[in-house]
């Protein structure tokens, strides 16, 4: 069995046990932070991003200005907080597509576009911008949702000329952001796809998932279903700045540890990490992710596109003031002398020195908590579309025709 060489621990036991409590006990020291060591600097209390950058796409630009009164300041130091808006979004189609040969799926379905986790470092923030708003707290307000997405989904999966393959759920916004509470559009496209029997593998960071252990426990005991819990720190704190409506860290290990114990295949996220900010905790979120119950994981290195660049360093400098500097060098050292570096092969995880020692750190602790099992791929042979037969119903059918013949 394997054994944690600084702390005694046998990992293969714990993992067995799938320990809730031994995982949260992991995050103990930053949960015993006082309530008021968090960020009160914030424009708009319950939001991430501290401004709203101009849409790249327009041509006109909005700018505060000082007419010599000196009130610029004032008016903008204690405005109410934001409120949030639903937009219908009127797409036709429900399933995304993609080619990149960076993404292990090439079809995706997202319910929201904006998600009001708020998280600062959501590469999908530039993708606002293709909507007509700002990636900045536009994308944390201005909620676009499908509410035909269901009824979609079921016409695109009839359609005579479908193959099956794996169904990413949450890989732009997350699927269980608050409002899907109350919306519940993510849930109906978990029925049409058990009712399918179609794979769909499923990435988000709050608990709101366990809500659909019911449909997902059917469908990881025919092997359709795998969930992915994204842990991007275990320190509160730092997770309320950088993702001020996500789930806690330690309600996403538990989150973990629930579907772990129902049967579902569940894995950890560490992504994104930041160097100089959340980087050093690599090894302390697998292992508590590990114990929890995770059997997989995965990691992803900050990216910043396009606006995205202007709100992290604006987010950065405001609420570290003392280190932002250091953390924008390292990230520029993971990406060959930029902010962001958008070329196939090297997008997730960055090059250079540092980028390889976090590639190292990973794999290494991933090696040592268990976390680097092979991971069978979701089944997409029992596909077949209600009211036919399936595909083994139709096999069987045809041994007992042709052993008739013979």
């Amino acid at each position: 069995m394997r054994q944690d060489p600084e702390h005694g621990k046998d990992w293969a036991a714990g993992r067995r046990e799938k320990d809730p409590i031994a995982a949260l006990a992991i995050a103990g020291a930053a949960d015993r932070m006082a309530a008021g060591s968090l960020p009160t600097t914030g424009r708009r209390r319950g939001r991430g991003a501290t401004l709203n950058p101009d849409i790249r796409f327009e041509q006109q630009h909005v700018r505060p200005f000082d007419d010599g009164w000196g009130t610029l300041g004032a008016c903008f130091a204690d405005l109410p907080p934001l409120p949030t808006t639903l937009i219908r979004d009127s797409s036709r189609s429900a399933i995304a597509w993609n080619q990149s040969p960076d993404i292990g799926f090439d079809r995706s379905i997202n319910p929201y576009r904006g998600c009001e986790h708020g998280c600062i470092y959501c590469y999908a923030r530039a993708s606002h911008a293709y909507l007509g708003y700002s990636p900045g707290l536009d994308f944390e307000t201005k909620l676009l949702f499908k509410p035909e997405i269901a009824g979609l989904l079921e016409k695109e999966l009839r359609k005579p000329g479908y193959r099956p393959r794996v169904i990413a759920l949450g890989s732009n916004t997350d699927p269980y952001q608050p409002v899907e509470r109350t919306l519940k559009l993510t849930r109906s496209v978990l029925e049409v796809l058990n009712r399918f029997n179609h794979p769909v593998s499923i990435v988000t960071k709050s608990a709101g998932v366990l809500r659909d252990l019911d449909i997902l426990v059917r469908m990881a005991r025919q092997n359709l279903a795998r969930v992915y819990v994204s842990v991007t720190t275990l320190d509160p704190a730092l997770a309320r700045r950088m993702e001020p409506r996500a789930a806690a860290p330690t309600r996403r290990l538990h989150a973990i540890a629930e579907l772990s114990r129902a049967g579902v295949s569940v894995g950890v996220m560490a992504a994104p990490m930041i160097p100089g900010l959340n980087d050093a905790e690599i090894e302390k979120i697998l292992e508590a992710a590990a114990l929890a119950g995770a059997r997989h994981a995965g990691y992803v290195l900050l990216r910043l596109p396009h606006e995205l660049r202007e709100l992290f360093e604006a987010w950065l400098h405001e609420h570290f003031p003392d280190r932002a500097r250091h953390v924008l060098s390292l990230i520029r050292q993971t990406r060959s002398g930029n902010l962001n570096d958008s070329r196939f092969g090297h997008r997730f995880t960055g090059n250079g020195v540092y980028a390889d020692l976090l590639l190292r750190r990973f794999g290494r602790a991933a090696r040592q908590y268990g976390l680097d099992e092979g991971r069978p791929g979701l089944d997409t042979t029992r596909f077949a579309v209600p009211g036919t037969h399936s595909p083994d119903t139709a096999e069987h059918q045809m041994s007992l025709f042709q052993g008739g013949m013979g």
